[in-house]
C-alpha cells in the first residue's frame, strides 16, 4: 500500500510521480527555509518535467487549503481529547484563544510540511506511475546520443 508503485509512496516521500525514484525538492529538508520552495525542474532518473507550465502549482493552493482545514479540525479534536482525559480545562466557546493559539503554532510548525505534501499531491493528480520510465528514459538518451 505504501510502497513504490503507489500514489500514497510518490506523496509522502516527495518523489517523482512518474518513476518514483527522482526527487521533487532541492533540499530534503522542508526546515530548511532558505530551500524550502526550491524544486528540480525536472526528475534526474526519468526526465519528467515538474514545472508542466506556467502557474502549474496555483492549483496546489487549494489543496494546501483542505489540508490546513484538516490540521485546525485535528487540533479542535485534540484539545477536545485533552479535557475528556482530564489534562487540561476547554470549551470550545470558553476558551476560543487556547484553540486559537494552539491551532496557530501548529499551523506555523507544520506550514513547510503542508507547503511541499500540497505540491507533491497536486503534481499526482495529473501524472501517473509508470514503472518502467527509468529504462523509457534511458532507452531514449541512448538515442539522442551519435554514433561514433
Amino acid at each position: 500500500m505504501f510502497g513504490k508503485g503507489s500514489k500514497l509512496y510518490s506523496i509522502l516521500n516527495y518523489r517523482c510521480p512518474k518513476c518514483h525514484e527522482g526527487k521533487m525538492f532541492k533540499n530534503p529538508n522542508p526546515y530548511e527555509i532558505s530551500d524550502l520552495t526550491k524544486m528540480h525542474d525536472s526528475c534526474e532518473v526519468c526526465g519528467e518535467s515538474f514545472l508542466r507550465e506556467p502557474g502549474f502549482y496555483f492549483g496546489a493552493a487549494y489543496v494546501s487549503y483542505a489540508l490546513t482545514v484538516a490540521l485546525w479540525v485535528a487540533v479542535l479534536v485534540a484539545l477536545l481529547c485533552f479535557d475528556w482525559w482530564g489534562l487540561i480545562e476547554f470549551s470550545f466557546f470558553e476558551n476560543p484563544l487556547t484553540f486559537f493559539i494552539s491551532g496557530l503554532a501548529t499551523l506555523v510548525i507544520g506550514l513547510p510540511i503542508l507547503y511541499r505534501l500540497s505540491r507533491s499531491i497536486w503534481i499526482n493528480f495529473f501524472v501517473k506511475y509508470d514503472p518502467h520510465a527509468k529504462e523509457s528514459a534511458q532507452a531514449g538518451t541512448a538515442k539522442e546520443q551519435p554514433q561514433a
